[in-house]
């Protein structure tokens, strides 16, 4: 992204009540921030929901000085910006309408990993969180998985910890900018996350974590992973409003079980038993659930020249060749297939070597 169309991205990120809905809007209406502070007010008028106040606000001269600020400590602290239209912005989170228009990396990651997950949950995790969160990690290194996590107590900086003694990539989400670390103490760790990934924000550098920012990351946990695990949670935590999200996302949720008595457990137990978490205590129950045992079974697969389809199989190979990659939900609808015979057809599909599977439940041609 080049400087300018920064520097204008940054002033709509700070005009008053846009917010990310909004300016995505505004941006695809118009072709860009500068455009978008560049249009006639009629014309902004004119679009769904942007109203007299917001236009005020966009036009707010003090934004622009705000933003040349902030531009300031982004070239000066080698800050990443990651617009919603670029290549490198997570593929995962362009698909949530609400994901952030501007994210801003500290440190050398990327995204191209299909297997990220997020793993969450109390800051007063016990011995048996603890046990399961490494066993859990360790058990899923031969799949290379990128861990997400936001960096608090508890279960966040030990699954960071647990990613990095197992080699792997993790990111940690801040619900604060980079001016700053919160928790303080997490601070010994940081150069250690910057050997095998890094950092990830929506929040200028001198915002603060106040307690709504707590669910704006949240969101961005559970929208840039293809799943989130939840390990212990009381009956109320941030946690679970993480899953919340990812279950309105149509990501896949999944819950380490607990005894009834034990008040870190009841969040989870709860999540299961209203069928919102799927029940895991392995990595290989993660593994089995997500496909990704047959994701490296289908690596070693190489598409026949001659290959003979069913009726279905054919339906959903032409449908593909025109589409090139779809949702399983949209595949079903369009080719007037059963949900569940689809699921079962595109893994047959899969095991011929033809179609690969894509994180969300996204299917491919080979």
């Amino acid at each position: 992204m080049k400087e300018e169309e920064l520097l204008y991205a940054l002033a709509l990120q700070r005009a008053k009540g846009i917010g990310d809905i909004n300016a995505k809007k505004l941006i695809e209406t118009c072709g860009s921030p500068k455009s978008v502070l560049k249009e006639r007010k009629n014309t902004l008028s004119k679009i769904n929901g942007i109203g007299a106040v917001l236009i005020k606000n966009l036009f707010d001269p003090e934004c622009l000085k705000q933003a040349e600020k902030e531009l300031s400590f982004i070239r000066s602290n080698n800050i990443k910006p990651l617009y919603f239209q670029d290549k490198k912005y997570p593929n995962n989170l362009k698909n949530c309408i609400d994901g952030p228009f501007l994210l801003f990396q500290d440190g050398e990651f990327d995204f191209d990993n299909s297997n990220i997950i997020s793993v969450v949950g109390t800051r007063n995790m016990t011995n048996y969180g603890r046990d399961f969160c490494k066993e859990l990690i360790s058990g899923l290194k031969d799949c290379n998985p990128t861990i997400i996590s936001g960096f608090a107590y508890g279960v966040d900086i030990c699954a960071h910890k647990a990613a990095l003694d197992n080699g792997l990539q993790t990111i940690a989400v801040f619900a604060h900018g980079f001016d700053q670390v919160y928790p303080k103490i997490h601070k010994k760790y940081m150069a250690k996350v910057y050997e095998n990934g890094g950092f990830l924000t929506e929040f200028w550098s001198k915002e603060t974590p106040l307690k709504e920012n707590f669910l704006k990351r949240n969101r961005i946990v559970a929208g840039i992973s293809q799943a989130t695990v939840v390990i212990e949670s009381a009956a109320r935590g941030g946690s679970l409003a993480t899953a919340t999200i990812a279950n309105s996302y149509s990501r896949d949720v999944f819950a380490l079980p607990g005894r009834s008595s034990d008040i870190y457990s009841k969040g989870c137990n709860n999540l299961i038993k209203t069928n919102k978490a799927a029940l895991i205590t392995s990595a290989d129950d993660l593994k089995e659930m997500l496909g990704w045992t047959r994701q490296k079974q289908a690596k070693v697969i190489q598409p026949q020249l001659f290959v003979e389809l069913t009726d279905d199989e054919q339906i959903i190979i032409d449908f593909l060749k025109q589409r090139q990659s779809e949702l399983l939900d949209i595949i079903a609808l369009d080719c007037g297939i059963l949900v569940h015979k689809t699921a079962s057809t595109l893994f047959q599909l899969e095991m011929k070597g033809l179609l690969k599977a894509l994180p969300g439940k996204i299917f491919e041609i080979v």
